[in-house]
């Protein structure tokens, strides 16, 4: 079955073209009211669906479905009505066709991954890995730290938040470095900064310390080297069936 992230979107059934200055302003409108629904860029957000996939805006002619559907509102879907002006409404509408026209220029038919992609994975088998060769249970618990985490993240956020956690807010506390001076002399913190030339740290007192590399010895406990590590042992099937896994963690 062809998911829906790969088909392309529907085609606009009457091109249409707005001035520069109203597509911007519409982008300023549609982030401030939409993007927390739709995603800034109308591509889809924590809740609304992605925009340059509507049937309702391919069939759109200036604004002569999307505004009624914006005033109105669908409280089946959980979206509220908006009281807005007609020159913030043309904003909106402007950019919305603007960003449907980039999505149809677009090479291919995939621009982002669908919720639907996700779900092919075995929740058992997903466990079993979890609990067995992938090693994950080393360092999380599905009634621990992990309880309800499929409550917490939804969809890809879910996966980004399985492969590499430091990606999703709020985002996991920094690693730790500890320092050893040539007088022996330890300092430990939160690591700030690392390059090859330089090891930073955040001390307790929330001071900003830095010395050469080469003038220290320094080790850093970085829980999340592990996940990285995981990124070059999955493979696809593993990647699904943990995430499987973790969405039956609610």
């Amino acid at each position: 079955m062809q998911s829906p992230a790969s088909q392309r979107p529907p085609q606009t059934a009457t091109p249409q073209s707005y001035p520069a200055e109203q597509v911007k302003a519409g982008e300023a409108r549609f982030a401030s009211q939409c993007g927390f629904c739709h995603g800034r860029d109308t591509a889809g957000g924590e809740t609304g669906p992605d925009l340059t996939r509507s049937t309702l805006v391919a069939e759109d002619v200036r604004g002569d479905r999307i505004a009624s559907m914006v005033r109105a509102g669908r409280a089946d879907k959980g979206m509220p009505p908006f009281d807005l002006s007609e020159a913030d409404m043309t904003a909106i509408v402007a950019f919305i066709h603007d960003q449907k026209a980039k999505a149809e220029s677009a090479g291919g038919g995939r621009r982002l991954v669908d919720t639907a992609d996700l779900q092919t994975g075995n929740a058992e088998a997903g466990r079993s890995y979890f609990n067995g060769s992938g090693g994950c249970v080393k360092c999380h618990s599905a009634t621990g730290d992990l309880a309800g985490v499929a409550g917490r993240f939804q969809g890809l956020q879910l996966l980004q938040r399985m492969l590499n956690p430091a990606s999703v807010r709020p985002a996991p506390a920094p690693p730790k470095v500890t320092v050893t001076l040539p007088s022996g002399e330890t300092v430990s913190g939160a690591l700030a900064a690392r390059d090859e030339f330089t090891i930073a740290l955040t001390d307790s007192d929330g001071s900003r310390q830095s010395w050469a590399t080469d003038a220290v010895k320094f080790t850093v406990d970085d829980p999340m080297a592990a996940h990285f590590e995981q990124l070059g042992k999955y493979t696809d099937s593993d990647m699904h069936n943990v995430y499987a896994y973790l969405l039956t963690l609610r």
